[in-house]
């Protein structure tokens, strides 16, 4: 069974906990370097992509997290954990930085404000999920080592890539219940 780390410094991370336990894996927080070198995965949760940046920086683990990415170690980013693992991002706060890994463009906040917050199913990985999108971001391209997994609409957005061992959605899977994401990044650990 992987032990897969949730970065617990912001955001969804007992939801996140909750589902990888659902799929398979052993969840534990991650806050610092010898936590974070301690599993075999990683879950970048949901949250507000400056403030998770600003406290990896603070908690003296943006260069760990960059170094294990660069290592191989697989990760999932949903919504602000899409936002930390691009390689770049558009409307980002200035001297935003990012953990990187994705060889994509992000733009924050593109499906507008809370209030534009939505529901929607989508194809994610060949199979139909319910997707939930708060504040959520969009790609707005990839390079060519970057698989595109999901789209929704409006606009036909891509929504969801891997590259590597690197997953990110900009939906929170962790809220709907729906455990098929978790598994997707769960059989990705197991496999490396």
């Amino acid at each position: 069974m992987p032990t897969i780390g949730v970065l617990a410094l912001q955001g969804d991370v007992r939801e996140h906990a909750r589902m990888l336990g659902e799929a398979g894996a052993t969840a534990v927080a991650v806050r610092r370097p010898a936590e974070l070198d301690a599993v075999d995965g990683l879950v970048i949760p949901g949250g507000e992509s400056t403030t998770m940046w600003k406290l990896a920086e603070t908690f003296d683990m943006l260069q760990p997290l960059r170094m294990r990415i660069k290592e191989g170690m697989p990760a999932y980013g949903s919504c602000a954990g899409m936002i930390m693992l691009a390689d770049r991002i558009e409307d980002g706060m200035t001297g935003q930085q990012t953990i990187g890994g994705i060889d994509m463009v992000v733009r924050r906040n593109a499906f507008g404000r809370q209030v534009d917050s939505f529901e929607s199913y989508l194809d994610f990985a060949g199979e139909r999920v319910r997707a939930i999108f708060i504040r959520a971001p969009w790609v707005e391209s990839v390079g060519a080592d970057v698989e595109v997994l999901g789209r929704c609409e409006p606009g036909d957005r891509i929504v969801a890539v891997r590259q590597g061992p690197l997953l990110a959605t900009s939906f929170h899977p962790e809220l709907t219940g729906d455990v098929r994401v978790h598994r997707y990044f769960v059989d990705m650990v197991r496999e490396l």
